[in-house]
């Protein structure tokens, strides 16, 4: 004989469903930070730094997430003055000018010379990103530094070594304000890379 509880207990065991994927996402999310903060600092002499590109404001500026970006390669730039830059980044349907246009000009504007930077200006994603620039680069350079965000760097280096790259990474600082959002866009980023990898 089936009791009212009885009837309800399939219904009340699909409630089990969004908490298991609940957890699911936080377990994802505590190792992409765990990832993150483990990256090691680039040691060595490299051939080239690829800035990928992130959000320009209306008014043709950086975002501040951008500037974080620019600013680590540019400090990097300043430690080895014969490292080649590769700003990278096309032009999205809200943005005045292309992502390595701007890129190229903030860089120059801090004193980094025109023939130190190359812009790739056309990709729309960070497996482009690294693909275009490497296209770019001349054939003897082997040693590379990806700059990115810190909760972003972990897979723009795994797409770097998918795409052949000897490749080290430094992440610039997100913002708190911006941290939940960011992390949160990064797992879903993270689903999809890995359900690339296996389809």
């Amino acid at each position: 004989m089936n009791t009212p509880h009885a009837r309800r207990a399939p219904w009340a065991r699909l409630l089990w469903i969004p908490a298991a994927l609940a957890v699911v996402f936080l377990l994802c999310l505590l190792a992409l930070v765990i990832a993150e903060k483990t990256v090691p600092a680039p040691t060595g002499s490299f051939d080239a730094v690829i800035v990928l590109g992130a959000q320009v404001y209306p008014d043709g500026t950086p975002s501040l997430q951008l500037q974080g970006r620019l600013d680590a390669a540019y400090e990097r730039w300043q430690a080895q003055r014969d490292l080649l830059i590769v700003v990278c980044g096309g032009q999205g349907q809200d943005e005045p000018r292309a992502e390595a246009d701007v890129m190229k000009d903030y860089l120059t504007a801090r004193g980094v010379p025109e023939d130190s930077i190359l812009r790739e200006a056309t990709s729309v994603s960070t497996r482009e990103n690294i693909a275009l620039a490497k296209a770019l680069l001349p054939p003897s350079a082997s040693r590379f530094i990806v700059v990115t965000s810190d909760y972003h760097l972990p897979r723009a280096l795994a797409i770097a070594r998918d795409a052949g790259l000897d490749a080290q990474g430094i992440g610039a600082p997100t913002l708190p304000e911006w941290w939940i959002k960011n992390h949160f866009r990064e797992v879903l980023a993270w689903g999809k890379y890995l359900l690339t990898r296996l389809f």
